[in-house]
């Protein structure tokens, strides 16, 4: 589901008017931008923005709020409220009581500020914002999209339905507080990498452990790409399914590959190009998608707890947002500006509040960030369609405000 980047080659030519001889000036080639560039040790991917100049229009955003942002706004308080929210504060200077604060707070806002201007002028008042350093260290952010995918499949293998997707494997290892994923456990006890996509698809190493069937390859891989799909069995019933691991092997993306083997130009990528490109050469892009060793094993969930992000509540489309939680704190509420496609009319501006719910196999580092777009044929145009560099905010409470948001309030109706 990840979009993909294009190097932009400058040359000048400086002819000189009456003169015998021309002179060719070649601009320096500028780098392709590494947005999976890793921050340095020891550094902040937030910088807290003291200059009111280089705050993004908080009335607009406002403008652009809904009962959505309030009800994706209640499942992260959800979260919080568990115990086990805890473990992961606090984040760098960020407490837990400070960041569960902060979303009461933002809740009170949005729900029962009078308008715009009284809404802006009580954020600036009491919330600190920081911007991401994003890739470059000057806040520039790819900003892709993904979906929850619908297909048809069966719980058995059939002639129609030969591709598996498997339950989680228990010599899988991840960190027991982040859900990192570390490796394979082998027999003496020792962690080692896991088996490359290849290995496993080949050997048929996990036969006996598949959860579901699907029609072809790419099929399967779409859902690990995003992570969850709701399924349509042979019988009419619905099967909703999750993630539930993924390996430590490196990820690359199927779309890179493809323009890297002059498959597809940058401007015309998306899931439905991706889609043509496999019916026309179904084993070449199966061999493309090998080149992503990385592996991502399912459960399955109930229907109204479907889909669910990382932090195990229920996912909000275009106000759930996935990020690199390494870098990134769990759970609050954010504010993306960058571009979104449309089903007709192009590009539009993208300036919304959402809440940093999940995270994704393709998102590392601060230069990269996922939009939720929803579920179906309708997400899945504006998830394949999703590629623009912008800008992310975060806000926190300043902490004399802190205390007075620490127990829940009763908020008036919107």
């Amino acid at each position: 589901m990840m979009r993909f980047r294009a190097v932009v080659v400058c040359v000048v030519l400086c002819t000189l008017i009456g003169c015998a001889t021309k002179q060719v000036a070649q601009m320096p080639v500028e780098p392709k931008p590494d947005y999976a560039r890793a921050l340095s040790d020891g550094a902040s991917a937030l910088s807290l923005i003291t200059d009111p100049t280089r705050l993004p229009d908080l009335a607009a955003a406002y403008a652009n709020h809904d009962s959505t942002l309030l009800a994706a706004i209640e499942q992260s308080l959800a979260w919080f409220a568990a115990p086990s929210s805890r473990q992961f504060f606090p984040f760098e200077h960020i407490t837990h009581e400070q960041a569960q604060a902060s979303l009461r707070a933002l809740y009170d806002l949005l729900a029962n500020s009078y308008d715009e201007q009284a809404f802006v002028a009580d954020l600036h008042r009491m919330f600190d914002v920081y911007e991401s350093v994003g890739y470059n260290g000057r806040g520039v952010v790819l900003f892709t999209g993904y979906y929850a995918p619908t297909f048809r499949a069966s719980r058995t293998r059939t002639s129609r339905f030969a591709y598996p997707l498997y339950k989680r494997p228990p010599d899988l290892v991840t960190d027991p507080v982040t859900g990192e994923p570390l490796g394979r456990r082998r027999l003496d006890g020792s962690i080692g990498s896991y088996y490359t996509r290849r290995q496993i698809d080949q050997s048929r190493m996990f036969a006996g452990k598949e959860l579901v069937w699907l029609q072809d390859p790419l099929s399967a891989y779409i859902v690990h790409i995003n992570g969850s799909a709701k399924l349509r069995l042979a019988d009419g019933s619905l099967m909703y399914i999750g993630y539930a691991g993924k390996t430590d092997r490196p990820y690359t993306g199927l779309g890179q590959s493809m323009l890297d083997e002059g498959l597809l130009r940058t401007e015309e990528l998306s899931l439905p190009a991706v889609r043509r490109v496999y019916e026309q050469n179904p084993k070449l892009v199966t061999e493309l998608i090998y080149r992503n060793e990385n592996y991502v094993f399912f459960t399955e969930y109930d229907g109204d707890t479907w889909p669910a992000g990382s932090l195990g509540v229920p996912v909000t489309a275009q106000r759930t947002l996935a990020t690199d939680k390494k870098v990134y704190p769990r759970g609050g509420l954010v504010l993306v500006d960058t571009k979104a496609v449309t089903f007709s009319e192009g590009q539009r501006d993208f300036l919304q509040f959402m809440l940093d719910q999940d995270t994704g196999g393709a998102i590392q580092a601060p230069g990269r960030a996922d939009i939720f777009m929803g579920v179906g044929a309708s997400a899945e145009i504006l998830a394949g369609g999703q590629y623009a560099e912008g800008r992310l905010y975060y806000f926190f409470l300043k902490p004399q405000y802190v205390q007075e948001y620490v127990s829940p309030r009763v908020v008036r109706a919107p």
